[in-house]
């Protein structure tokens, strides 16, 4: 006998829809799993054999079958294991194929027949459109947040038979949405000085501009980073939505009430590979770092570390907000709107521009080129950061909180919004023509900068989106004064990385 359930697999952070096709003929005991299942897909046939017995069911001493279609998709993870046995258990009429119309399912079974959590189960769930789609209980939760009523949650695979062969009611379990619990960032508070560097993190998070924060050891650089996300403001329902979708697929945490609604925040090691940062992998495409940052803040510490090749793979995610990963079965895009932040030194030993700089000529000018120009070229604010004085770090006067901060934040975002927009970094040639002109006295400012070489086109455009953030925290609508683009050339200037103190 022939039973179809549906189903489906995650493509990077999106899902496939996938009919679980199971036969049962008579022949040698046997059980087969074709359709380019991957090791964990094959190994569903002792999990779902043991949960069967453990369930107290039948296991058909047959020729078992089953298909994966469509059959040239590489099929992912154990989330396939729920619907092979209810396919089963139909398949030996122990349940009648007639309950399971427009019935989806997704779970990865226990040897003890309880039925657990998956990787990805917002986007599996939906990709299925069926009117009742079985998932496990600890996924109820976030999968409710796309399917709604059509969840049918259980705890094990004896909820299922019971549910659909005796019309018992489906488990009981809490579906309302929690509310997250508030956990207290780093505060700027805490900040001591850096009067420069507090100012251009307050315009990157109100603007949404690339940061790079270049200076000695101890100076407060990462210090300065960590506490960016906490100036931003809460994501929209629709970026929540989207941000918890790459994270349901990458197998990230999620809160309790199963949505992200904080802008995330990243923080790889410099070893990390192209493929962990950016997306990938050898069959399968997982999204990288970048996508698990996205709507929120991807901070790169010890940016002169990582390897050129890795750094130089974010110029096309940066400019573009998408990663496309290609492969011999297809390309795939993943999310990658962040808002990227790093930290350097300034050479090798960290004293670059002193004369206690150890560094001899050839390893400051080797260090220079680890940071491509045409990737600082898409960072729109660099800060040389110094430690602060010995003053500013024994004083008592308290420095400006996060919240004081990111109540301006949220005031250029609103504007951005109106604009149609969601930061001013994302503004269009055209709607900069509107909101972001120059006056006369700022468009000789602009054409002394392009005539000295220290802008190129993709940069006046970056420009005049920074200098118009600048603009808004003033909490002005008209255009852009010299004092502006001035600033915003200022938050521009590259410092000195691998430059000679002498």
């Amino acid at each position: 006998m022939l039973a179809t359930v549906v189903s489906s697999t995650l493509v990077g952070v999106d899902a496939v829809p996938v009919s679980v096709e199971v036969h049962v003929a008579d022949g040698l005991p046997s059980f087969s799993i074709v359709g380019l299942p991957d090791a964990t897909c094959r190994e569903a046939r002792d999990r779902v054999r043991a949960a069967l017995e453990s369930s107290e069911l039948t296991w058909p001493m047959k020729r078992i079958t089953v298909n994966l279609a469509p059959g040239g998709l590489p099929k992912t993870g154990a989330a396939l294991d729920l619907p092979m046995a209810i396919g089963l258990l139909v398949a030996s009429e122990q349940i009648l194929a007639s309950q399971i119309e427009g019935l989806g399912a997704f779970g990865e079974l226990g040897l003890d027949g309880s039925v657990r959590p998956i990787v990805g189960a917002l986007p599996l769930v939906d990709a299925v459109p069926a009117p009742r789609v079985v998932v496990p209980a600890g996924d109820a939760r976030v999968t409710a947040l796309v399917a709604g009523s059509r969840i049918r949650p259980v705890r094990r695979l004896r909820d299922v038979v019971e549910a659909l062969q005796f019309g018992l009611p489906w488990p009981d379990v809490d579906m309302s949405l929690p509310t997250d619990p508030v956990e207290p960032g780093p505060d700027l508070a805490d900040v001591r000085g850096q009067r420069q560097a507090r100012g251009a993190l307050e315009v990157a998070a109100a603007g949404g501009h690339h940061l790079l924060l270049v200076g000695p050891p101890g100076a407060g650089k990462t210090m300065l980073a960590r506490r960016l996300s906490g100036i931003l403001p809460d994501l929209a329902h629709d970026d929540a939505l989207s941000v918890t979708r790459v994270h349901s697929a990458a197998g990230l945490r999620l809160p309790p009430s199963g949505l992200v609604t904080r802008p995330p925040f990243r923080a790889p090691h410099h070893n990390t590979s192209m493929a962990a940062l950016v997306g990938g992998g050898t069959r399968t495409s997982r999204p990288g770092e970048i996508s698990a940052a996205s709507g929120g803040v991807l901070f790169l510490d010890e940016l002169g570390e990582f390897p050129p090749s890795v750094l130089d793979a974010l110029r096309q995610p940066l400019e573009e907000g998408v990663v496309r990963v290609a492969r011999s079965g297809g390309m795939q895009e993943h999310p990658a709107r962040v808002l990227l932040v790093a930290a350097m030194n300034p050479c090798p030993c960290g004293e670059g521009g002193s004369v206690s700089c150890r560094c001899l000529p050839p390893e400051r000018a080797r260090y220079s080129r680890r940071v491509s120009g045409p990737l600082l070229d898409r960072i729109d604010l660099m800060v040389h950061v110094d430690r602060p004085s010995t003053s500013a770090l024994l004083s008592v006067e308290p420095a400006e909180a996060s919240w004081q901060v990111a109540k301006r934040v949220a005031g250029v975002r609103e504007r951005s919004a109106l604009r149609g927009v969601r930061c001013n970094a994302e503004m269009s040639d055209s709607l900069l023509d509107e909101v972001a002109w120059l006056d006369d006295e700022a468009t000789g400012m602009v054409a002394e900068a392009l005539n000295g070489g220290r802008l190129s086109a993709r940069g006046l455009r970056r420009l005049r989106c920074v200098a118009r953030t600048i603009r808004d925290l003033d909490d002005a609508e008209d255009g852009l004064r010299a004092v502006d683009v001035s600033a915003a050339l200022q938050l521009r200037s590259r410092p000195a990385i691998g430059a000679d103190h002498g």
